[in-house]
């Protein structure tokens, strides 16, 4: 099951898991909150992306890969409060 992990890197904060999806659950979020493929290893705060603003990793284990999803980490520059109320979505 795809981990979806929070980052905030002005706490310092290099990813924190906020949910466990489904791929359905993946799926839907990603077509409100787009994710962009950025390799196998997750992305280091202040060398990968030094902007400082905050952002949502999800990954794919190898054994989770599809047509659609390679195994590795995908970045999701959304809001995180609005990306956390379709997460709460989800559960309803």
């Amino acid at each position: 099951m795809p981990n979806l992990y929070f980052c905030q890197p002005h706490t310092k904060n290099q990813g924190m898991l906020r949910a466990v999806l489904s791929i359905n659950e993946c799926e839907a979020v990603v077509k409100q909150h787009p994710a962009t493929y950025v390799g196998e290893d997750f992305p280091r705060l202040g060398k990968d992306f030094p902007t400082g603003q905050d952002f949502a990793v999800i990954r794919f284990h190898a054994e989770e890969k599809t047509a659609a999803w390679r195994p590795g980490y995908y970045r999701v520059d959304s809001d995180l409060s609005k990306l956390n109320e379709s997460l709460l979505a989800l559960s309803r």
